[in-house]
């Protein structure tokens, strides 16, 4: 019996200075275990007492963890011999597509299909607009280092298509349409473009946003574009006074955010069921079901009781043929004019009148123009993201969103008030602003979701006025917004 004790004291010692030696082992990561006592560990697994167990039990459990760590070590320094040749092929790739025009142009692409897709499906994307979304994209893509800050498929973007996607967007402006069917909306809509003016010069006497530099005056007049016709006359802007890419991707998020609350304004003011002519009811069937956001590929399609001319392959043709036509002759008349001033302004007023003067032509290419307008549009939305700054986005947008809300808070406050001097309508003076601030598809489905049938067409007629027109009147408060800054 006391044979037996001691052999199994003498069991303890050894496992216990196996212990110690397995310690110093997993210290210098350098120590093998002798083969004596690897045959005792392996004795170990079929212990005689309950000493001999627990003994056996904690030399395992160091052995084991000396293995896996240096199983682990092993491991991350094979990761490590390759992560520097692999980090250096990707940048090497990287760089190389940077460069790679095709590969640009298939992102941005990718992102408008993107932008587009999300408005119509998610509910995010209806809240936030497809312009906002794409651009959002794009700007993400671009800061973590995957597209270029710049490229000349940017360049391309804005020299070419958004000149094409103007007159595109114009192909509806019929403008005796306009007068003879407008009514009384006609009138409210221009006291709301006055209001518009009168919010833009108020609100950057007040918040010069200069932040920006010499960016904050330009930033306004596209403001005052957007708030008058639509994001058509935004771009149209911005592109004429080459607003930085980073400051349009910040003004049209801060933008959108004021312009989603001050509908919601609108809404709750409105009065539903009144200024309604079941006579009309027909004119809303291709806008959609009360309270829908009308996707953004059916804007400005005016309905007329009639179905809607197909997009084919002849009228996408077409429309692409008057379009260049249209922005060729308006440059050359720029240039014969006022070549300082940009093409432009003439290739709109150039449209409007075509428009007006061939209404049965325009007519047939309305629906193609729109949807490779736009394409165009949200080619520029997306460049224009992958040329900005998140940091200066987020830094800019404060200051943008407050000139934003004072901007719209001094056109209501104007409108009602000048539409209540001459007796008008409340409900009217609101649609009214719905079209100066939204467009033409935003005031249809206000329209259309109040119960207001007889103000349907109205509303769209009067928002593709503001198409026409927002873009020459915003550049002519140039001057106006150059004296505030310099005070």
């Amino acid at each position: 019996m006391k044979h037996e004790s001691e052999r199994s004291n003498s069991g303890v010692r050894v496992s216990m200075i196996l212990v110690l030696m397995l310690g110093f082992a997993h210290a210098s990561h350098s120590f093998t275990l002798p083969h004596a006592q690897l045959s005792f560990v392996g004795s170990c697994r079929n212990p005689s007492n309950e000493n001999e167990l627990q003994a056996s039990r904690i030399v395992r459990c160091f052995a084991f963890e000396n293995v896996r760590k240096r199983s682990i070590k092993r491991k991350a320094a094979r990761v490590a011999m390759i992560s520097p040749a692999a980090s250096a092929v990707m940048s090497k790739t990287i760089a190389s597509l940077h460069t790679d025009n095709s590969f640009i142009l298939t992102i941005l692409t990718i992102v408008s299909a993107c932008g587009i897709a999300m408005e119509q499906q998610t509910t995010l994307g209806k809240a936030l607009s497809a312009p906002l979304v794409t651009m959002l994209i794009s700007l993400c893509l671009a800061n973590v280092g995957f597209i270029p800050f710049s490229s000349p498929v940017y360049g391309l973007v804005n020299r070419v298509l958004v000149p094409l996607a103007v007159p595109l967007f114009l192909f509806d402006s019929d403008l005796k349409r306009v007068v003879r069917d407008a009514g009384s909306l006609l009138v409210a809509f221009l006291i709301g473009a006055v209001s518009t003016i009168a919010g833009t010069l108020g609100s950057f006497a007040l918040i010069p946003m200069k932040s920006l530099g010499d960016q904050g005056w330009k930033v306004a007049s596209a403001l005052a574009a957007r708030h008058i016709g639509g994001a058509i006359n935004f771009v149209a802007v911005a592109d004429t006074l080459n607003i930085d890419g980073g400051v349009v991707s910040a003004a049209i998020a801060a933008d959108n955010v004021v312009v989603a609350l001050y509908f919601a304004f609108l809404f709750y003011l409105a009065t539903p069921g009144t200024n309604n002519d079941s006579s009309d009811a027909e004119l809303t069937s291709n806008i959609g079901k009360a309270g829908d956001t009308i996707p953004l590929g059916e804007e400005i399609v005016i309905p007329n009781g009639k179905n809607p001319q197909p997009i084919t392959t002849s009228t996408i043709a077409y429309s692409m043929a008057t379009a260049s036509c249209l922005v060729t002759v308006g440059t050359m008349l720029t240039q014969a004019i006022c070549p300082s001033l940009s093409s432009l302004v003439l290739t709109s007023l150039l449209t409007v009148a075509s428009a007006t003067i061939f209404p049965n032509w325009f007519q047939r290419l309305r629906s193609s123009g729109t949807a490779v307008g736009i394409l165009f549009l949200q080619l520029f939305f997306a460049a224009s993201g992958a040329a900005g700054s998140l940091v200066l986005v987020l830094r800019q947008a404060p200051s943008l969103i407050a000139f934003s809300a004072l901007q719209l808070a001094i056109h209501f406050v104007v409108l009602v008030g000048m539409g209540k001097l001459c007796g008008m309508n409340s409900n009217e003076l609101y649609l009214a602003s719905n079209a100066n601030v939204g467009g033409p598809t935003t005031a249809a489905a206000m329209a259309q979701a109040k119960e207001w049938q007889r103000l349907v067409l109205p509303a769209l007629l009067v928002g593709v006025l503001g198409y026409a027109m927002a873009t020459a009147v915003a550049l002519t408060l140039g001057p106006l917004l150059i004296h505030l800054a310099a005070r």
